[in-house]
């Protein structure tokens, strides 16, 4: 829980931070961009399971991925990290915001693995690697940083 009070909290001062109640319909937009990470965090020590789709049973991925997307912002994407790399629009890794989805090169081939940015150079994941459970990485971690593949940003239903 240590590793991921800040992105926590740096979600929850976003939330917190938001316009007036003048400016409603400004905070309701900020929420909405900030369901998926806020689910995705929720899932935290959800297992990991090859195939997954599910957080009862277990979550691959790209099952987690796709299944955070579907359920925070009615987002269907397809169950495989390289299909889910051709959707929304390229980001540069300077220029990431929370929520981006982040690629990386770990089975031999590009876009073999997803996460979704947290901020912070951080991003949380379904690891299959030695915790074996939806997890928040670290992108400068050599292992990772040195697979980084590319990022999107995905637009959500208005």
């Amino acid at each position: 829980m240590r590793r991921i009070a800040p992105v926590i909290l740096s979600c929850t001062a976003l939330l917190l931070t938001a316009p007036s109640l003048a400016e409603d319909s400004v905070a309701d937009g900020i929420k909405e961009k900030a369901k998926p990470l806020l689910y995705a965090l929720s899932l935290l020590g959800t297992p990991y399971k090859f195939g997954g789709n599910n957080p009862e049973k277990g979550l691959d991925c790209s099952g987690f991925v796709s299944h955070v997307y579907k359920q925070s912002a009615n987002v269907s994407l397809p169950h495989s990290a390289k299909a889910i790399s051709q959707n929304g629009e390229t980001v540069k890794k300077e220029e990431l915001k929370p929520g981006d989805l982040v690629f990386f090169n770990t089975l031999k081939r590009p876009f073999s693995h997803v996460g979704i940015y947290t901020g912070d150079g951080k991003f949380v994941h379904a690891s299959s690697r030695s915790e074996k459970e939806v997890t928040v990485s670290n992108m400068s971690d050599n292992y990772w940083a040195k697979r980084f593949n590319g990022a999107r940003r995905l637009s959500q239903p208005e």
